[in-house]
């Protein structure tokens, strides 16, 4: 059956007219997005699949690639590339509404950093560029790695800062282990960076390791 053959209060535009884009489900929402679904399935049944494929979670379902969505049946290359459009933009939103965020916590700087580092199926470094008040000036990814690690220039670290006109920084990088436990390594580049760093009068605030949903701080442990 499809989803004109469904009574209006069960059509996801119609329920969402009738009652706000608040009320429907996720599967619902996606399945107003890629629009129809097969001979066989409707969209929203088709999104309930994939849903179940991601254990109902959107935040697995936004780590997907278009290859592993079209592995749904009744899913082809344009649907998978309007998921894919569809978990792209929420991440921006979420990204957006904090760019003015004033970090007061390292646990402020990882909810800010988990949105762009969480998920990660390789490493990357990123610092964060804070003015006087701890307000975000802007984000750079200054190194992008394997599976096991990046390397960090701290010369292109300090260049970003200055360029920026930067107070302080926080340093970042993600663990795709998910464990956030530091390396010897990790030790050695936050000692190099904090010592660099005064040199030119730029305080480093934090080092901070992204795992699955929990973080090291470098700052919280006292050793910066």
């Amino acid at each position: 059956m499809s989803v004109k053959e469904w009574s209006k209060e069960e059509r996801p535009r119609e329920r969402v007219e009738a009652l706000g884009v608040e009320a429907v489900s996720n599967a619902e929402l996606l399945a107003i997005l890629i629009g129809s679904g097969t001979s066989k399935r409707s969209s929203v049944e088709l999104m309930r699949d994939l849903l179940c494929g991601s254990d109902d979670s959107l935040r697995i379902l936004a780590t997907k690639t278009l290859k592993e969505l079209q592995t749904y049946n009744g899913i082809g290359p344009a649907k998978a590339i309007t998921i894919q459009a569809a978990m792209e933009l929420g991440k921006r939103l979420m990204r957006e509404s904090r760019e003015r965020i004033t970090f007061m916590k390292a646990s402020d700087m990882y909810e800010y950093l988990r949105t762009h580092m969480l998920d990660m199926q390789h490493e990357e470094c990123h610092v964060m560029l804070l003015d006087a008040k701890n307000q975000l000036i802007s984000r750079k990814r200054v190194s992008s790695g394997g599976i096991s690690e990046s390397v960090a220039d701290i010369r292109l670290i300090l260049r970003e800062a200055l360029i920026a006109g930067a107070v302080s920084i926080v340093f970042a990088h993600n663990h795709p282990s998910g464990n956030p436990s530091p390396s010897r390594q990790d030790d050695s580049l936050t000692q190099r960076l904090g010592e660099a760093c005064r040199v030119v009068n730029i305080k480093l605030l934090d080092h901070i390791i992204i795992g699955d949903n929990i973080y090291y701080s470098y700052y919280e442990q006292g050793k910066i």
